[in-house]
């Protein structure tokens, strides 16, 4: 009898802000690595891709966008498979929140909360990141967070109010 896998939802984060060539710009980076999840599991969704302000020393702009992807892949080779697509599109861990041609993180996953050495889901800081949790509340604003409870659209907008000022 054949072992069969339970497929998992998984959100994910991608970012670009480093072109390699004139042609293949962090946007068209963003969809190539889109093109590339899709052969470890079936996209659900695809956020449009947004251009928002650099985080940390970086000084150039991103391009941002989320995805649901089903794959029966664990956390740890999910993890596995998107750094292989990381590298596979000139991803080079030189330093924090320097540029980068793609970041793919893993937000959420339908399996709750995974920690090991390696992986924390859900991911620690996307609460505090608008250029995570607006692509992600365009494609799920429903999703929960598993720790705090609270939908997607419900920490965007707790973000934003705290980022206001308001």
């Amino acid at each position: 009898m054949a072992k069969t896998s339970i497929p998992h939802l998984y959100a994910l984060a991608l970012g670009s802000n480093r072109s390699l060539s004139a042609t293949l710009t962090p946007a068209r980076i963003v969809d190539a690595a889109v093109a590339k999840i899709g052969a470890i599991g079936t996209v659900r969704a695809v956020a449009p891709i947004l251009t928002t302000p650099p985080v940390g020393p970086s000084r150039r702009v991103f391009a941002n966008s989320a995805l649901i992807i089903e794959s029966v892949l664990p956390p740890d080779r999910m993890l596995a498979r998107l750094q292989e697509i990381e590298r596979s599109l000139g991803r080079r861990r030189f330093r924090r929140w320097g540029a980068r041609s793609i970041d793919i993180d893993i937000i959420f996953w339908s399996g709750g909360r995974w920690n090991s050495r390696s992986l924390h889901i859900p991911h620690p800081t996307f609460r505090q990141r608008d250029f995570v949790l607006k692509p992600l509340c365009a494609i799920v604003p429903r999703w929960r967070d598993p720790v705090s409870g609270l939908s997607v659209r419900h920490l965007l907008a707790q973000l934003r109010k705290a980022i206001s000022g308001g």
